[in-house]
């Protein structure tokens, strides 16, 4: 079996892809015989040799034919060529020549993820999609978090610079000795907000100068390094060690929490909310075993009913009265360098009222096609929603949509048909936006839509409020990541 994009009369092949071992001389006289065989005037979607079936279908100016044996069953054949002929709008805006070769490749490959050895692969359009592009939700997820964190960290360190360049002037103003700074000061953090990582964070001293009294000089200067690593930052750190600077201890010796939401939710076009489920989980991982016999207090201020659930290990009973979570053996450590899910809770529920996000897509018809109005409000203001993404489907063969008044920015992405409406940010300030525009089509051409975001700020008010040593209740540094995801978000 082989396919072939060519124009007639002249026969010449645009693509040509064979899925069966076979001579290039062989191809061209198939090829050859085509137009031969189409000047017979019938008018059928096959043709017939004493060896081969040429199954076709036109394309505006050129053909699609699939060349098989006569042995194959003709109707596999005709919905075999029908799914070729689909995947060709997918990544050619106009069926021309020029337009095709430029994609010939792109073709091949979604070619190849229709028939397999002369075989037809059990695939529809959309997964020839997914195949080809290799697109993935969940490094997309990852990505915008780490983006998020690397801003806030930046904005943190401008800050604490500012900070400490005013303390330096002020002590410069008093005459008195300027101080020296470690990590984010001289008492450490005992914990970070929500969504903030701990970082190795060290402080640049200026040169040791000759005169009495140290003079800072003006003008900027690096005050912050945030993340440094490597052999060149050891060393630093070793130098200013010798000079009798307070430096602090690594962070990465501090135990981290990780606590993901994730939520699949489904909503009806008309309204009501069909299923919602949200799971979460405190996840502890501990690198010190000086610090592996802890305990976490947390503090749960959730109204909405979520059900939890402690790890098998850890004292229950503590947990219940006291929301502190340790382990049922006080003198057994928590295991070194493993993530190990202390608590998880879920919440499921049709109550329209715990939408986060709600969405509303109002198609009307017209007599042009249709008008589509879609609007957004967030009903959970304590959240800050970013990189948000609201994919509307657009009907095939119709061309770019006509966009009127919008909130945000707005894509048509033509090879998917989708309207990718994006908001950077949607918070208690911008909680609510709309987007209009009009195309050709149907109703029922809009539906799923389907939402994205990503947020540092969880759904469930659950947080790791303190840690502390088992034995004389020590405090420990820790740090904290929280995250609030997407797994599944439409409109049906």
């Amino acid at each position: 079996m082989f396919v072939i994009l060519s124009v007639l009369p002249a026969g010449k092949a645009i693509v040509s892809r064979q899925f069966v071992e076979m001579t290039r001389t062989r191809v061209e006289g198939l090829l050859a015989a085509f137009p031969k065989l189409m000047g017979m005037g019938k008018q059928h979607t096959f043709v017939e040799t004493e060896s081969v079936r040429y199954v076709y279908q036109p394309l505006e100016k050129l053909y699609m034919v699939l060349v098989t044996t006569k042995n194959s069953n003709i109707l596999e054949d005709l919905e075999t060529l029908r799914l070729f002929s689909r995947v060709i709008p997918e990544y050619c805006r106009v069926l021309e020549e020029g337009e095709i070769s430029d994609h010939c490749f792109d073709l091949i490959f979604a070619f190849d993820e229709i028939v397999a050895l002369g075989y037809r692969e059990n695939v529809n359009l959309a997964q020839i999609r997914t195949f080809t592009e290799m697109d993935s939700h969940e490094e997309k997820v990852f990505r915008a978090v780490r983006e998020t964190q690397e801003r806030e960290a930046k904005a943190e360190m401008r800050r604490k610079a500012k900070e400490l360049q005013q303390i330096r002037r002020d002590a410069e103003r008093s005459g008195k000795k300027v101080p020296a700074f470690g990590g984010f000061g001289s008492t450490g953090m005992s914990s970070m907000s929500s969504g903030s990582i701990i970082t190795d964070t060290i402080i640049e001293p200026e040169k040791p100068k000759m005169a009495p009294v140290p003079v800072r000089p003006t003008g900027s200067s690096k005050a912050l390094k945030l993340g440094a690593r490597g052999k060149e930052v050891d060393n630093f750190v070793d130098k200013l060690r010798g000079e009798g600077e307070n430096i602090m201890s690594n962070t990465g010796k501090m135990p981290s929490y990780f606590i993901p939401e994730k939520i699949s939710l489904t909503c009806g076009r008309d309204g009501g909310l069909q299923n919602m489920e949200l799971l979460g989980m405190i996840t502890l991982r501990v690198t010190d075993d000086k610090v592996g016999r802890i305990r976490l207090m947390v503090n749960n201020y959730d109204k909405k009913g979520v059900q939890l659930q402690t790890h098998p290990n850890v004292d229950k009973k503590l947990f219940t009265s006291d929301s502190v979570i340790g382990l049922k053996n006080p003198e057994k450590s928590f295991p070194l360098n493993n993530d190990v899910g202390v608590l998880k809770w879920r919440l499921q529920s049709t109550d329209e009222a715990l939408i986060p996000l709600t969405i509303n897509c109002w198609p009307s018809e017209s007599a042009t096609g249709c008008d589509v109005n879609i609007e957004y409000e967030l009903q959970e203001e304590s959240l800050e929603l970013n990189d948000v993404v609201i994919a509307i489907p657009i009907p095939s063969g119709v061309g770019a949509p006509v966009v009127g008044d919008v909130d945000g920015e707005y894509k048509h992405d033509s090879r998917r048909n989708v309207l990718e409406w994006s908001l950077p940010v949607i918070d208690a300030k911008n909680k609510s936006g709309s987007l209009e525009f009009s195309i050709a089509g149907q109703p029922n051409d809009f539906f799923p839509v389907n939402v994205s975001f990503v947020s540092i700020r969880n759904y469930c008010d659950i947080q790791v409020a303190k840690v502390t040593h088992v034995e004389g209740d020590a405090p420990v540094k820790f740090s904290l990541e929280t995250s609030f995801l997407v797994d599944k978000y439409e409109i049906l």
